[in-house]
């Protein structure tokens, strides 16, 4: 029925638009870029069929290499059980997810079976080096702690705190040191808090066991990125956590390189939790690997840094198939889309589930 309801819609237009989204606030540097900046003009492909039906999403491709679709059955290009099965059309994959969910009354995260919870955590993947700015003359610690209070109104209850300063920005030791402060200041100002770390791969698996145990007190939810992903350190670190921190996990994979590679780590429990971007990898692709990542024993959390829209797809995969732990947000407000409907409480984030395709609309 759902496929009938799909051939009775072609694609009459594809327009390509943009939607504005500003973080809280300029956000700069982490272990390796000096500057993320206020936010991304998002460019969006609109897809209407001869009834009159929209759908839309992210699509980075140029406009010279959307393949002409007009007058093709949307079931030609999208299965509601698969994702887009039509290799031309997947620059549309999330337009195409939104306009089939529009068409058949459901939510995206009810077209994939609707196995995951509805109310995920989300925890704030924007406290960054703000106390190295401006450089004339550093904030300091506090400036993060500030960050962290502003967020913390806005819901969150949870921050990812980017950490690895001697990397380049610091002396190696001073920054060493400076990652410790900042990590156990944000432990204390916010005890409610669980606290995670990225650092982007700016540490030796000496370092990073060095930083656990001066940390041991903040009781590190996972780290992220310690160092390049390669089996032998992992399995010095997840020794070291069996034995010192054993509910920390290591989470790795927002490049995915090698997803093979991965997955292998993962079955041997050296990585605990995937990240490939929920974009970069695509939506359709997290389709058809999330069941490989459950075989494999490990959890999800698509990377979603850089555009606050990725938050609420990622949320849709969360809902509809399970297996994502938590789910990164960025605080920020869109222009040109109505995200309303997405509600974050307490550090979590709830998934509109009964509002037709990824449930944000065009317009404030």
């Amino acid at each position: 029925m759902a496929t009938k309801a799909l051939e009775e819609h072609r694609i009459k237009e594809i327009r390509t638009l943009r939607v504005s989204s500003r973080y809280t606030r300029t956000i700069g540097r982490n272990s390796r870029i000096k500057n993320h900046g206020d936010g991304p003009n998002s460019q969006i492909r609109v897809v209407t069929t001869d009834r009159g039906v929209t759908g839309w999403g992210i699509s980075w491709i140029p406009d010279e290499k959307i393949p002409v679709l007009t007058g093709r059955p949307v079931a030609e290009l999208f299965d509601p059980a698969v994702g887009v099965i039509a290799d031309e059309a997947m620059p549309l994959d999330f337009a195409l997810h939104d306009l089939a969910g529009v068409i058949l009354g459901l939510s995206v995260s009810q077209m994939l079976g609707g196995n995951g919870e509805s109310a995920i955590p989300c925890y704030d993947g924007a406290i960054y080096m703000e106390d190295l700015v401006p450089e004339e003359s550093p904030r300091g610690i506090a400036a993060i702690i500030e960050s962290c209070r502003s967020d913390y109104e806005m819901g969150y209850r949870a921050f990812k705190i980017k950490i690895g300063r001697g990397y380049q920005w610091m002396s190696p030791e001073e920054g060493f040191r400076r990652d410790i402060d900042v990590t156990c200041a944000v432990c204390e100002n916010f005890p409610d808090c669980r606290i995670l770390v990225d650092v982007n791969d700016a540490y030796t698996c000496g370092d990073t066991i060095r930083y656990m145990e001066a940390v041991a007190d903040c009781n590190i939810f996972w780290i992220e990125e310690p160092f390049q992903e390669n089996r032998d350190d992992l399995l010095k670190l997840k020794e070291y956590l069996a034995r010192k921190s054993p509910d920390t996990l290591i989470a790795d994979g927002e490049s995915a390189l090698d997803l093979n590679f991965l997955l292998e780590l993962a079955r041997e429990e050296l990585l605990d939790v995937l990240q490939m971007d929920i974009a970069g990898w695509g939506f359709t692709r997290w389709r058809r690997t999330m069941p490989e990542l459950i075989k494999a024993g490990v959890a999800a959390s698509p990377h979603t840094w850089g555009d606050p829209l990725k938050v609420y797809y990622s949320a849709q995969l969360a809902a509809g198939m399970g297996n994502i732990l938590a789910l990164e947000g960025i605080p920020s407000k869109t222009y040109g889309a109505d995200v309303r409907l997405y509600r974050l409480v307490e550090g979590v984030l709830y998934v509109p589930e009964k509002s037709p395709g990824f449930g944000m609309r065009l317009g404030n």
